[in-house]
């Protein structure tokens, strides 16, 4: 069956850094575009950083550019994301999404979550 497992969350001062990881498996992951959300407390969830299939192009929220780097490695079905100069208010739950353009309906799937807390 199809499965997003994402790691490498945890408590993290201000300024520090984390690397998270989402291992796949149950579908061809080199045919999906690959994203990161959030969602903090009381808030909703928000588009984090994405990448195309191949890698080729990547997005960003303006509130992490320049901070944080999506990066996949489809020889090992697993997407990263890099944190780093974080920040108190980038705590929240991150959540991996695979994400595939199909007709009638695209095809969606999601982790579990891997909370990160910025605080001193």
């Amino acid at each position: 069956q199809v499965q997003l497992v994402e790691s490498g969350g945890g408590l993290v001062q201000p300024g520090g850094s984390l690397r998270l990881s989402c291992a796949a498996s149950g579908f061809t992951f080199s045919r999906y575009a690959m994203n990161w959300y959030r969602q903090a407390p009381g808030k909703e969830r928000e588009l984090v950083a994405g990448i195309t299939s191949t890698g080729g192009s990547t997005n960003y929220a303006d509130s992490v550019k320049g901070r944080f780097t999506i990066s996949r490695d489809n020889a090992k079905s697993t997407v990263y994301l890099q944190m780093n100069s974080l920040k108190p208010e980038d705590t929240a739950v991150y959540y991996c999404n695979a994400h595939l353009w199909a007709w009638p309906s695209p095809y969606d799937y999601w982790g579990q979550g891997t909370q990160v807390t910025v605080s001193s």
